[in-house]
């Protein structure tokens, strides 16, 4: 039986961009534009707004996002942090040097998660490959059940959008997190009905996709070239050639007056659609600056469209099945 865990908070904040720049050999694959300082200062006025969850990876800017991230919550022990490890990377450099999740590694990942958040136990850990095949993930799960009883952390899961990765482990005692993708313009039924079938909480990354859902790249103004949103990636479904695709723009269009209802926001609107598919769903909407934390955090004052303005919003998107967006 999958454990249950109270996240803290229906939206918490993603600490991939405060992490800064990283790269896999020349592609970039950290945020440009973090600035240290403002970023403490993010994480407190989430903090101030009601956000308790905090999601981050050991793999974001190489470490520094653990570290800053356990700088600012320092002595808040109510704050719920989930991080992740299976990327390796070299902290000088801040190079990605490949997937690494052998017990040793897991052990040794997980110990330096602690060091560099500051912290005693994580609340959850997860297994930071997507695709990685169920036989190569099971040793890392036996790892990660025995450091739930070591009290190093509180309980376990998978960032992955595939349901049979989740239904191998989700009976594992420890188990309690499925991290996976979903937004306005990706819906993701299939992984969300065995996240609700075994228990699970739902963290939900890119639900803002990558900024687009804010509105504010509507104007054709392109990301830097030193920014994860400028690379041509299989995984990176939002912008094309450095924009955002002008596509998913015009769907924004189309939807606008129904995501801001009630005076919400774009972003607002796109975070309480996802608030109105589950309540087991949390959204985790990243933040560079204290203003993108606040206008987050404040979607929870909203709370969830209502099932008149979701099922417009359905009639007019009308997506394509499952999967070919994300198959793009």
């Amino acid at each position: 039986m999958a454990m249950r865990i109270h996240l803290g908070s229906r939206i918490g904040m993603g600490c991939w961009a405060i992490g800064g720049h990283f790269w896999s050999g020349e592609t970039p694959v950290g945020y440009s534009g973090a600035d240290d300082s403002q970023s403490v200062e993010t994480i407190h006025a989430a903090w101030d707004g009601g956000i308790r969850l905090f999601d981050t990876s050991a793999v974001y800017g190489a470490g520094h996002s653990e570290e800053l991230l356990g700088e600012a919550l320092a002595g808040r022990s109510e704050a719920i942090i989930v991080s992740k490890f299976g990327h390796s990377f070299d902290r000088v450099s801040r190079q990605m040097t490949g997937p690494r999740f052998d017990p040793d590694y897991v052990r040794w990942s997980v110990a330096e998660s602690l060091r560099r958040l500051g912290r005693d136990c994580i609340d959850v850990m997860l297994l930071h490959l997507n695709d990685l095949a169920i036989e190569d993930a099971a040793p890392a799960f036996e790892v990660l059940e025995q450091l739930v009883q070591a009290g190093d952390i509180r309980s376990y899961g998978w960032s992955t959008d595939f349901p049979p990765s989740v239904e191998a482990f989700a009976d594992r005692s420890g188990f309690s997190t499925v991290q996976h993708a979903m937004n306005v313009f990706f819906d993701a039924p299939s992984i969300c009905k065995t996240a609700c079938d075994n228990g699970l909480a739902q963290l939900i990354r890119s639900p803002l996709a990558m900024g687009v859902l804010t509105g504010k790249f509507s104007d054709g103004r392109s990301v830097p070239s030193d920014d994860v949103r400028s690379v041509p990636a299989d995984w990176q479904l939002y912008f094309e050639a450095s924009r955002a695709r002008y596509d998913l723009t015009r769907q924004i269009d189309a939807i606008r007056d129904l995501l801001t209802t009630g005076g919400r926001t774009l972003g607002q609107g796109a975070l309480c659609w996802l608030l109105s598919k589950g309540g087991d769903i949390h959204p985790i909407p990243g933040a560079k600056t204290p203003r993108q934390a606040v206008e987050n955090a404040a979607a929870m004052e909203f709370g969830p469209l209502s099932e008149t303005v979701m099922a417009e919003i359905e009639t007019i998107l009308q997506r394509p099945p499952e999967g070919e967006f994300r198959a793009r």
